[in-house]
């Protein structure tokens, strides 16, 4: 297991990642990945890779008219590699890529539903907190949770 930054030749891969997890539709990873890859951009893009293959990433950037804090926008594995560490493995690399840029606190967001309760237990264990709920945010019914970690 390698983690790294993500490269073009990652793409195909990490399509298949987010079509098998819904996390966002996956036609639109090229045009995100699209200023990282050239340089343009202070997002990160960590991309986790077992036997030659990606089957996972994470994506952060900084908050804007923020002092350092960064948010974790994605995170998303293969199926066949949740559960046995490696996305912690990947949240914590991308904490310690993110302390690395001068970051201090890491945002992430998701979701309040059932759906969600998994999401929501791991970066409990990863040390975040939840710091708010907006009611109803996503969707009638959904409301979005924002986790909070200090990095110093």
């Amino acid at each position: 297991m390698e983690i790294r930054y993500t490269q073009e030749g990652d793409i195909a891969a990490l399509k298949q990642v987010l079509d098998q997890t819904d996390l966002f539709p996956s036609h639109m990873l090229g045009d995100m990945l699209k200023g990282f890859l050239e340089g343009e951009t202070d997002d990160l893009w960590l991309t986790l890779e077992v036997d030659g293959t990606a089957c996972g990433f994470c994506y952060a950037n900084p908050e804007q008219m923020t002092e350092e804090t960064w948010s974790i926008l994605a995170l998303a594995l293969d199926p066949a590699h949740q559960g046995n560490g490696a996305g912690a493995q990947l949240i914590r690399q991308m904490e310690a890529q993110i302390e690395d840029q001068g970051g201090r606190v890491i945002i992430v967001d998701t979701s309040g539903t059932d759906a969600c309760v998994k999401t929501r237990a791991f970066y409990e264990k990863a040390g975040y907190t939840e710091e708010a709920r907006i009611r109803d945010f996503w969707a009638k019914g959904d409301d979005k949770v924002t986790f909070w970690k200090t990095l110093t």
